[in-house]
């Protein structure tokens, strides 16, 4: 219905007369003594929709009111190293976030995300940020049972499919994901492997970077590949794998680089790694292993601390998180896929091969499981 209709529509039953023009038959439309047309019920008309309008301005302002922390307000955020890096998302998205709520952030690097989290248990008891960035589904069981996230559930939350809503808590909050792969120089290895069986042959001795699953979220991806692929056997593979492994790192920064300086052929890393080349060094010469049994996924995650000092700030912070300026920065900065699949995807990313299979296990048995998955791959790589 358009405001003319509620000015000028007539109403649903008979005029009476007017007894100005009595004699002369029904009112018309268009007579200026029509009741219609008098000043005051024009006057009454446009003040009913004044009110209408007042009370939904009303209604906004104090949503946004509410929702808009006090001035001066800061914001404390934990993240793993390559999102703080000069070259990661955080020197894109914080200053965009910073202008347009004013909310000055500090965002302090804490190793790799098995590190950020162990970093918000310790402090569980004198929580001293407000976010923490990189907490994914192979470690959100651990962060529900150490009780250090409160559930926040964004406005913006219908704009990602629902399969990529890992936390049913919504204790986490995702904001994007991507798939573990091996990469491999090709200038070093013609033919890689196709499955992670392949990477026991004798060729590939010594010739594998890793991380440790107990301080790096890559490394736990990859335990979990292992142990989604093989099952309870998953240790007598570990056992034969150690021949081929060059060495454990505890994160992914450090393993990485340790690949792209020459230390080895291959490293655990992602689908999306040879894009980075692609785009920054116009380089094909890293490629993702593509293994026809599967690939296993990480979702990443944003979750607010419990008892987080500006609770509004962090809030509106994953807000943004799953906004377009947020989210576009995703794909050349932390080189994982967005959570909003409506976005396009630069060219760069078609030398990012989508694995035929996703693999993942259940946030409920990692949670029944984990502590015996680590024990188990501590004593395999130790013997």
């Amino acid at each position: 219905m358009s405001w003319g209709g509620l000015l000028f529509k007539p109403e649903n039953k008979p005029v009476e007369p007017d007894p100005d023009n009595a004699g002369e038959g029904s009112e018309t439309l268009f007579n200026p003594h029509s009741k219609f047309f008098t000043m005051e019920c024009i006057m009454r008309k446009f003040s009913a929709i004044f009110f209408v309008i007042a009370i939904i301005g009303i209604s906004i302002f104090s949503f946004y009111s509410n929702r808009r922390p006090d001035e001066g307000t800061g914001l404390t955020i934990y993240a793993y190293d390559s999102f703080v890096s000069e070259w990661g998302p955080g020197p894109v998205v914080i200053p965009a976030f910073e202008e347009e709520y004013g909310i000055k952030v500090s965002i302090v690097s804490v190793g790799d995300a098995g590190q950020v989290l162990q970093k918000a248990i310790l402090e569980k008891n004198d929580v001293k940020a407000d976010l923490i960035i990189g907490i994914d589904n192979n470690l959100l069981a651990r962060a529900l049972e150490e009780d250090i996230l409160e559930p926040y559930e964004s406005v913006n939350l219908r704009k990602i499919p629902d399969d990529l809503i890992f936390d049913s808590t919504l204790s986490l909050t995702p904001f994007d994901y991507g798939y573990f792969s091996i990469i491999y120089d090709s200038e070093k290895i013609d033919v890689p492997p196709a499955s992670l069986s392949d990477l026991l042959k004798e060729e590939y001795s010594k010739s594998i970077i890793l991380m440790d699953p107990r301080t790096s979220s890559p490394g736990v991806g990859f335990l979990l590949w292992t142990v989604s692929e093989f099952g309870e056997d998953y240790k007598d593979y570990w056992k034969k794998l150690a021949s081929s492994i060059l060495t454990i790192t505890d994160g992914w920064d450090s393993g990485y680089g340790l690949f792209t300086q020459g230390e080895a052929p291959m490293v655990l890393s992602y689908t999306t790694s040879p894009a980075y080349h692609v785009e920054y060094e116009e380089t094909e010469r890293y490629k993702a292993a593509v293994f026809n049994n599967g690939h296993y996924m990480q979702i990443e995650g944003i979750g607010i601390l419990k008892n987080a000092p500006n609770r509004k700030a962090a809030e509106l912070f994953i807000d943004f998180a799953l906004e377009e300026k947020f989210q576009s920065a995703i794909p050349l900065t932390n080189w994982m896929y967005p959570v909003r699949t409506d976005l396009p995807l630069p060219d760069s990313f078609s030398f990012a091969p989508k694995p035929p299979v996703s693999l993942i296990i259940p946030a409920a048995e990692i949670e029944k499981n984990m502590q015996d998955w680590i024990t188990g791959w501590a004593d395999a790589v130790t013997e």
